[in-house]
C-alpha cells in the first residue's frame, strides 16, 4: 500500500525559516561586527538582521 500524495514529502519539516530567535540574531550581529559584549540585554529593540543559512 502506498502513501497518499497529500501527505507530502518527509523533508517537509526542513523548510528555511524566515524568523530568527534572539540568540541567532545576536550571533549574526557578532559576525557582522555590530554587537558589543556587555551591550543592553533588552528583549526588544535588536536591529534587523539578514537571515543566514
Amino acid at each position: 500500500m502506498s502513501r497518499h500524495p497529500s501527505y507530502g514529502k518527509s523533508s517537509k519539516g526542513a523548510k528555511k525559516r524566515n524568523v530568527l530567535k534572539r540568540f541567532e540574531r545576536i550571533d549574526v550581529l557578532k559576525k557582522l561586527g555590530r554587537w558589543k559584549e556587555g551591550e543592553d540585554k533588552k528583549v526588544t529593540g535588536l536591529p534587523k538582521t539578514p537571515t543566514m543559512q
